[in-house]
């Protein structure tokens, strides 16, 4: 032992261990446990390094003196941290997803302690590159005679998108961040790597007034049972889970108000109404008429389909429902979505595409601004403001306001 002060009982030793030398270090564990920290290596100085690096975090705070693979922990944290309420059904389903089919399999079987900033690069840049067909086995669990590409060796090149990848190393970084937590890891290797943001797709241009009339009006014309649902896409900017999670209850057609209070999603192959909470679901939104006459034109065609089948009728308290009560594939609403467009004859938007024509109708409906505030969750009436100074077609507009106020007049025409 070299000349210097003599350490102190509990601190510590160094010594020859096998071919090389050993050290350990007295650490308390997370558990409050007092234990042994070991540190090997082929060189006295070598040791020595980690012996004193050892000591300063040991006096900094708790040490993991046990610590897992990647994947072992990636099992522990999914199971018992990205659980629910805290976290959404879709975002659980995302995070198994991403780490099953993109990171477990090639990070799964290094210790948490000794994954570095070089792998995750090298893993980046192969995930980048790889054929995930190949990579995945796709092509390898269809019939023999449906292969088409890397099981008979005429790899496709089906590579993962940049969103793909980018989301792939988010979750990898929240569970370091949380290993961090646990004190299993004193650095987060993911989180000083950065993957360029793709371009953005160019915006699809909103409906115009014209044209949102002209869809609107001819599913009124053809009875589409879907039409208020189209209304409150279009004129209040409800999302498509949150208007197939609408429930009666939480319609107020005496006050003229409607509150978000569940969204519908397809999670895992199951149908999921999941709580929401929103702006909207505290303050609640004021339904302009076309809105208010297209509620109560729903509310008469599901009484008539719950009178048309008492028998297989489903009571969900869903406000859009099959004609047996029960709710409404989200995919089969995008599928009816676009085939109303193709029978009205206009632009091809996506259904969430329809919220940003939402503030121009508004406007062309001569709702205030400051209830227009409301219904666009703007923090600010000058943002607001900007929207309602843009000029629309007068005759349009008129038209518009009359395909809910000559109805709200008489429901049955």
């Amino acid at each position: 032992m070299s000349k210097g002060r003599k350490r102190a009982n509990g601190e510590g030793s160094i010594f020859p261990y096998r071919n090389g030398w050993a050290a350990y270090v007295w650490v308390t564990a997370p558990t409050g446990e007092k234990t042994k920290k070991w540190a090997y290596g082929k060189t006295r100085e070598e040791v020595h390094e980690k012996y004193v690096k050892l000591q300063t975090e040991a006096r900094r705070g708790s040490i993991a003196t046990s610590v897992p693979t990647l994947d072992q922990f990636l099992t522990y944290w999914l199971k018992e941290v990205v659980v629910e309420p805290d976290f959404a059904p879709l975002t659980i389903a995302t995070y198994e997803t991403l780490t099953r089919l993109y990171v477990r399999p090639e990070l799964g079987k290094k210790r948490l302690d000794k994954l570095s900033v070089r792998d995750i690069r090298i893993w980046l840049n192969k995930t980048r590159a790889a054929c995930q067909c190949c990579a995945q086995g796709k092509d390898a669990r269809r019939p023999a005679a449906k292969q088409r590409c890397c099981a008979v060796g005429q790899c496709c090149q089906r590579t993962s998108s940049e969103r793909t990848v980018r989301d792939a190393l988010t979750v990898l970084r929240s569970a370091l961040s949380y290993a961090m937590s646990e004190e299993l890891i004193s650095k987060n290797v993911a989180s000083g790597l950065r993957i360029p943001r793709p371009r953005k797709k160019r915006k699809v241009k909103p409906w115009s007034v014209a044209e949102a009339r002209q869809f609107l009006e001819k599913a009124l014309a053809d009875q589409d049972g879907l039409y208020a649902a189209y209304v409150l896409i279009l004129v209040l900017g409800l999302r498509k889970g949150e208007v197939l999670g609408l429930t009666w209850d939480l319609v107020n057609l005496e006050t003229k108000e409607l509150f978000v209070g569940e969204q519908l999603q397809r999670v895992r192959r199951q149908l999921l109404r999941r709580e929401v909470k929103t702006e909207a679901s505290e303050a609640g939104l004021p339904l302009p008429e076309i809105c208010l006459t297209a509620l109560k034109l729903r509310k008469e065609r599901q009484t008539g389909d719950r009178d048309a089948h008492p028998e297989e009728w489903q009571e969900t308290g869903l406000v859009f429902t099959t004609r047996y009560g029960t709710p409404i594939e989200p995919r089969n609403f995008n599928r009816r979505f676009d085939y109303r467009i193709a029978q009205a004859g206009v632009r091809r938007i996506t259904v969430h595409g329809t919220r940003g024509t939402c503030a121009t109708l508004l406007a062309a409906l001569d709702v205030h601004p400051r209830v227009a505030m409301r219904i666009l969750r703007h923090s600010d009436i000058k943002v607001t403001m900007e929207v309602y100074t843009e000029a629309t077609d007068e005759a349009t507009t008129e038209a518009l306001r009359k395909l809910g106020g000559t109805l709200g007049a008489d429901p049955a025409a």
